[in-house]
């Protein structure tokens, strides 16, 4: 358990240098690349002394060994923890309901969902910055302290955007005990439950978005057959009426601030 608590409270420490203040960011090349910190020092650099087992620092390959290894799970805490889930999948769907293949590409929607998770995210993040990342860098708790409260920051808000239904499916499955308060309920129910519900989330808004899309292609394929147009694309001539009607209402603006007020707060 205490080697699952450090590297959970080292990809906080990650998470943390990437988006927090950036003055944080800027004080790290000032320090000695080769001096090693004594318990006074960073957090991340306390972390990995802390993994080692007698308090030294590990050495500088074996600490570029294990964050290589943690950059691979941190994507996966990204899209299964954050609002990165609802988004990038509803996006999807308002590309496929505009009737655009690649465009915008998949490189330009991941890069929003990823900045609009940021921006959904930000009292989160700066909730762990404060209460966890801070004290532990300052050396005022201790690891498993921080891993703690980093934990229950995220855990309300996962916790805000599941459905009761979804965690009680899953507390059935696990054939786990009726509990009193949702801050009861463990991280290996809540999880499932929240990935459940942002799915159902992000579908439903998606269903709400191809609604005024599916209209226009009616009435063109409609109005191409009563015409005797049978070897003509309704998709061609839906197309353009699809884009103006979408960039008449401000769709984008409209689809970014829906998408940000959909997370409860």
């Amino acid at each position: 358990m205490r080697a699952k608590a450090l590297v959970i409270a080292i990809i906080c420490t990650m998470v943390a240098l990437l988006f927090v203040q950036p003055a944080l960011a800027q004080a790290v090349p000032q320090l000695p690349a080769a001096a090693p910190q004594g318990p006074e020092g960073g957090a991340l650099t306390r972390a990995l002394g802390e993994v080692s087992g007698n308090g030294a620092p590990l050495s500088l390959s074996l600490q570029i060994l294990i964050l290589m290894s943690l950059l691979t799970v941190l994507p996966s805490l990204i899209l299964m923890m954050t609002s990165f889930t609802r988004i990038i999948i509803v996006l999807s769907l308002l590309r496929q309901a505009l009737g655009l293949q690649q465009t915008p590409p998949n490189q330009v929607l991941v890069g929003l969902a990823l900045f609009l998770s940021i921006f959904v995210m930000r009292p989160t993040i700066d909730a762990v910055n404060n209460q966890a990342f801070t004290p532990y860098g300052a050396g005022q708790i201790s690891i498993e302290e921080a891993v703690g409260r980093s934990g229950k920051i995220f855990h309300v808000f996962m916790a805000k955007q599941t459905r009761e239904s979804d965690l009680r499916m899953f507390s059935g499955l696990a054939e786990a005990p009726e509990y009193r308060s949702v801050a009861d309920v463990p991280f290996s129910i809540l999880l499932p439950a929240f990935v459940t519900s942002e799915l159902k989330t992000a579908f439903q808004i998606g269903f709400m978005i191809f609604l005024p899309f599916l209209i226009i292609d009616l009435v063109v394929a409609s109005t191409l057959m009563s015409l005797g147009m049978m070897m003509l694309s309704p998709t061609i001539i839906s197309m353009p009426f699809k884009l103006l009607l979408f960039v008449m209402v401000d769709g984008w603006a409209l689809t970014m601030g829906s998408l940000a007020g959909s997370f409860a707060t």
